[in-house]
């Protein structure tokens, strides 16, 4: 039952390229040796196929198809996300105290309380782009 649950940790560890790879031999099989050496450093290149692409970098997140010159033209899009942070303040209520008319004991009061918060948002970019024609890579891009 051990050997069991730890060869399901390892397969959930693997990598999602690895993964892809593993879930379609005859795609990988059927590839250019240097396809295949591209394809396993998660690497594209003109001339590769939709699918070498596909096990390279995965289903992308968005797919337009037209013409160019003429050609059937296809292309890949693939979101990344940068953090970017912000300021602002909150407002809420809570208890404070206060020491009223120079006295000694303290007063409790329900009050609105301003504070500082940071807060993390994500924001969506096209981190690469590949653009097939007949099939074939043309061109591809990443964000630097």
């Amino acid at each position: 039952m051990a050997l069991a649950a730890s060869a399901l940790l390892l397969v959930n560890c693997t990598a999602p390229l690895q993964r892809r790879i593993g879930k379609n031999p005859q795609i990988f099989n059927a590839l250019s040796e240097s396809h295949k050496a591209k394809v396993q450093h998660g690497e594209v290149e003109e001339g590769m196929s939709t699918e070498a692409v596909f096990l390279a970098w995965g289903k992308p997140d968005r797919a337009f198809k037209g013409t160019k010159l003429g050609k059937t033209y296809e292309r890949w899009s693939y979101t990344g996300y940068d953090a970017v942070q912000s300021q602002s303040f909150g407002i809420g209520y809570g208890y404070g105290y206060a020491r009223p008319h120079g006295r000694f004991e303290r007063d409790a009061f329900y009050a609105p309380i301003i504070y500082p918060e940071t807060t993390v948002d994500y924001v969506p970019f096209e981190a690469a782009r590949v653009e097939f024609t007949g099939g074939k890579v043309s061109a591809w891009s990443v964000a630097k």
